[in-house]
């Protein structure tokens, strides 16, 4: 699915706006839709392939399952309010990365 520039445009103004703690949703929310849509047709130009398929790491990257359960210590720790300030400065720093990675996956997925 390929949006006009203008509308591609328009959606990653409206990325940017988004609060941190929405874009677990909004990506959620993108990823249904491009699901909903065929794959990419092979009647693309080659190059417009390639582009795509380039997108589909940022789409699927996902953190690594030993930062994964490293994470959910934390947020543990942080729920039970005995977290220190190391771990809590950690935890903010995990947040920052997930929130990255959420921004950069919705804006390939509009791409």
């Amino acid at each position: 699915m390929t949006l006009p520039t203008n509308m591609r445009q328009h959606a990653q103004e409206l990325i940017t706006q988004i609060p941190g703690s929405s874009l677990p949703q909004v990506v959620a929310i993108l990823e249904e839709l491009c699901r909903s849509v065929d794959p990419i047709p092979q009647t693309l130009p080659e190059q417009q392939q390639e582009q795509e398929q380039a997108l589909l790491p940022k789409i699927q990257r996902k953190l690594a399952p030993e930062d994964q359960i490293r994470l959910a210590y934390l947020r543990q720790q942080n729920e039970r309010e005995i977290i220190t300030e190391p771990e809590h400065e950690e935890l903010l720093a995990y947040i920052d990365r997930i929130e990255q990675q959420d921004a950069e996956r919705a804006e390939a997925l509009i791409n």
